[in-house]
């Protein structure tokens, strides 16, 4: 039951993700979409492919049809559920892709009637397929091939023709993931100035780690900013994530959603609990409805279609625009819209200067186990009814997704990971004497957690 997360489906190719594992979670699956036709990609992993056909002869003996759309980002994924194919709509999608995961990783990010299929549904489809058999006849493999990837570049080509010609000098780095599938011809046919890293698709990653949210992995493309460009983009394994670098910034996805949301009237803003205090006051005092909700793509996906949000937000990177858009977390159109910026005279580190100057964390990592990571936050929220003597004067106390505390000049969260075993922190304040407190203060509180849970029957941390 490992593999099925709380937003997607991830294991290990050959161990957890074999033939026998992924024909069944094609076959239940199918069960769970009204509709004939599945459309289903894959990312630039060696393992995909086979993973395509094992899903494919799942899906095809519960009776469904399946469109494939081939290497494709994970945008162009959720984009084919809002097109025909020569009159059909698909139900639903998956996408095979193991994201920003080490090599020998893999997985499934479902999408059933344009709508993110997770938590408890991930959670009720493994429990059906770890009880089911081996599905004997699951043999066929049928498959109808659509051309998403021209269809995905004709749509945005067209929708930015007002950015055609521009001559911003742009570096981006693709990590050889699956975003140089889209970007080479997106780029030339809008004429833009771009010079690319790592273009060609290799599961392998052999120039570095196709996570832009580790500073690590932006070395290569801060080098090539420096010496040729004026801005600079990076993207994650699949295309959902986007880094944007100027010379002076490296702009997180909450800082970008301010940034977009002022060509926006009066816009609703989803955030995560990781964003900056800033981003939600600023957006109050320009008029906007600023929503705090749970980490993870999924839960924002189903926040913005609740609230009839203009635009979303994580602070990894993560941005969703219903702008103009469809409502799902896309890097490449990301990318068009922050050039769109540029080319209408915004300039991002001036407009980032303006903003009050806080002080932050990174997301601080505490290891944990599966079985107590809920536990310990849920013993923070009973040990923060009565604080310790020396603990920092708490102005509210929010517990949308594990506890974020508001300090007087900041705020400290701590909050359970529902994909790894461990705990994560993050800590701001507008001192910056204050975030060290502010951090030692809720590492007091979890290490009393901890100690208090070391009963008999609980399970060393």
């Amino acid at each position: 039951m490992s593999i099925y997360r709380e937003y997607d489906i991830r294991g290990i190719y050959g161990k957890e993700l074999n033939e026998q594992s992924v024909t069944r979670i094609g076959y239940v699956l199918a069960s769970k979409i009204n509709g004939d036709y599945v459309a289903v990609g894959y990312d630039a992993r060696s393992h995909s492919p086979i993973l395509f056909e094992y899903l494919v002869a799942g899906l095809n003996a519960g009776g469904k049809k399946v469109l494939d759309m081939g290497l494709v980002p994970t945008p162009v994924n959720y984009f084919t559920n809002y097109q025909k194919w020569d009159g059909i709509v698909p139900s639903a999608s998956v996408m095979i892709t193991g994201s920003h995961n080490p090599s020998e990783y893999n997985g499934f990010k479902i999408t059933v009637n344009k709508a993110p299929f997770f938590s408890e549904d991930i959670y009720s489809l493994g429990r059906e397929c770890e009880a089911m058999d081996t599905i004997a006849h699951a043999k066929s493999r049928e498959v109808t091939k659509i051309n998403a990837v021209d269809r995905y570049v004709d749509f945005l080509v067209e929708e930015f023709q007002h950015i055609k010609g521009m001559n911003t000098k742009i570096i981006y780095d693709c990590g050889n993931g699956v975003a140089g599938v889209v970007t080479e011809d997106i780029f030339r046919n809008l004429q833009l100035n771009t010079k690319g890293l790592y273009v060609d698709p290799d599961g392998t990653f052999p120039n570095h780690h196709p996570d832009p949210s580790d500073e690590h992995n932006l070395e290569d493309v801060k080098k090539l900013l420096k010496a040729e460009g004026d801005y600079a983009f990076a993207y994650d394994g699949d295309a959902d994530r986007i880094a944007v670098l100027t010379h002076k910034n490296n702009i997180k996805g909450d800082m970008m959603a301010l940034l977009f949301a002022m060509k926006m009237d009066k816009p609703t803003v989803v955030g995560e609990v990781k964003c900056s205090q800033v981003m939600y006051d600023e957006l109050r005092h320009r008029g906007a409805t600023a929503i705090m909700y749970k980490t993870g793509h999924s839960n924002i996906k189903v926040k913005m279609a609740q609230t009839k949000a203009d635009l979303a937000c994580e602070v990894s990177g993560h941005i969703f625009f219903k702008n103009r858009y469809f409502g799902y977390d896309d890097a490449i159109y990301a990318t068009l819209r922050m050039l769109e910026l540029i080319h209408d005279g915004i300039d991002l580190d001036a407009e980032l200067a303006k903003l009050p100057q806080v002080f932050s964390t990174d997301e601080l990592k505490v290891k944990t186990t599966e079985s107590e990571k809920f536990k310990i936050i849920d013993k923070i929220k009973e040990l923060l009814k009565n604080p310790p003597a020396d603990f920092p004067l708490i102005r509210e106390i929010i517990e949308v997704d594990g506890v974020r505390i508001e300090f007087e000049k900041g705020w400290g969260l701590v909050r359970a990971s529902n994909t790894t075993p461990i705990l994560v922190t993050r800590f701001e304040s507008t001192d910056k004497n204050l975030v060290k407190v502010y951090e030692n203060s809720v590492n007091g509180l979890i290490q009393e957690a901890k100690d208090s849970l070391q009963l008999p029957h609980a399970i060393n941390v």
